[in-house]
């Protein structure tokens, strides 16, 4: 069943005919959760403002969290490998997550990834929304099952719904694939690999879809 919209959320800070700008702005003060009370910083989307794909990952990182910016540690450093490779451009596509807050819990001196629970990404929602309506994507990347649930909202298997293109509200085309992060908690180094590959294997459909879309149709023509 979809997600209940929660009583508390995110939704009070959009601001009246919201452009990315002003999202981004509002966002800096969204107590829409509990999330931004251990959180350094909101880490809102960044990319271009009318770009063909956006990738929506789970929530910022550690490094994302310190330095304000999304997909900029060790799971980032992978999907943009994989984008090279794929030959898709990090700077002509826009990257966001379903939760702009970290959640984290210690351990020893580290700060832990914890995932969010349902209730903190429906909160969180009105801004993947927001930011959805503003740029009008012609391909959505849901990168792993907490994107796919906040897109879709409901909970997604991965397993089930990998590699399918769906037609959304949000976009023509939406495709789910796993997070980079994924890939990183492999310890086997030839499972990594092989998990890599099938994410460029991914990006690669993709795109390929993305210059479908992007080629006109032959009009017939009547005698």
């Amino acid at each position: 069943m979809p997600t209940r919209s929660p009583e508390r959320s995110a939704a009070q800070f959009i601001p009246a005919k919201p452009t990315l700008r002003k999202l981004r702005e509002a966002a800096e003060h969204c107590t829409g959760c509990d999330l931004y009370r251990k959180a350094t910083q909101t880490v809102f989307g960044e990319g271009v403002a009318h770009a063909k794909i956006l990738f929506v990952g789970e929530q910022p990182g550690d490094q994302e969290d310190l330095q304000g910016h999304p997909f900029v540690g060790p799971a980032g450093r992978i999907l943009d490998k994989a984008l090279v490779e794929a030959d898709i451009a990090r700077h002509e596509v826009y990257v966001t997550n379903a939760v702009k807050h970290f959640k984290w819990e210690p351990q020893g001196k580290r700060r832990k990834h914890k995932r969010p629970s349902a209730g903190e990404i429906a909160a969180c929602r009105p801004w993947l929304e927001s930011e959805l309506h503003a740029i009008r994507p012609r391909i959505l990347v849901c990168l792993g099952a907490t994107a796919a649930q906040s897109v879709f909202g409901k909970m997604v298997r991965i397993q089930d719904v990998r590699g399918r293109l769906a037609e959304t509200p949000w976009a023509p085309a939406t495709f789910v694939t796993i997070h980079p992060s994924s890939i990183l908690r492999q310890i086997d180094h030839a499972q990594q690999e092989m998990d890599y590959q099938r994410f460029v294997d991914d990006l690669r459909q993709v795109r390929r879809k993305l210059t479908q879309l992007d080629t006109p149709r032959e009009s017939t023509r009547v005698s």
